[in-house]
């Protein structure tokens, strides 16, 4: 009976480390995914083109999506890569559709960055959720057990 109440001690406390580390993760997720909205905010990155996000402060992962997607279409409308941009020149800043090919680019860039950021919140917040929920079910079985190798014993 002694070694079922050594399972159910360390049954019980891999449940609490499961748990402390799920608020971890959920913290540092919450954290990051805020602290990640609150830049784009700050940037105030909108769309000023015909679109649903026209105006609206782009900070989630759709939003960026779209944005994302939207400027791809219309950066593509000046050159359907940088090598035809191009051609067999280099690149000129002072020429007016290789800068604002450039700028398209960057800010496309900009918010796929964003785009892949958020997501790693997400999965950062879901393993977490996923380790409370775990630790939760550890620790209700080493409860379980304890109290069952008290009875026996």
């Amino acid at each position: 009976m002694k070694m079922a109440r050594v399972v159910a001690i360390t049954i019980l406390f891999l449940g609490l480390i499961a748990v402390v580390f799920g608020a971890i993760f959920v913290g540092l997720g919450v954290s990051k995914d805020n602290q990640l909205r609150e830049a784009m905010r700050v940037e105030h990155v909108t769309l000023g083109i015909e679109s649903e996000l026209e105006g609206e402060v782009i900070d989630s992962l759709t939003e960026a999506q779209e944005a994302g997607d939207t400027i791809r279409e219309h950066r593509r409308g000046i050159a359907a890569s940088y090598k035809d941009l191009l051609g067999d020149e280099r690149y000129n800043p002072t020429n007016p559709q290789h800068l604002t090919y450039a700028q398209a680019l960057n800010l496309e860039n900009y918010l796929y960055l964003a785009v892949v950021a958020f997501g790693l919140t997400q999965s950062v917040i879901a393993s977490g959720v996923f380790m409370l929920v775990t630790g939760l079910a550890f620790g209700g079985t080493g409860v379980v057990l304890y109290r069952l190798s008290r009875q026996v014993a």
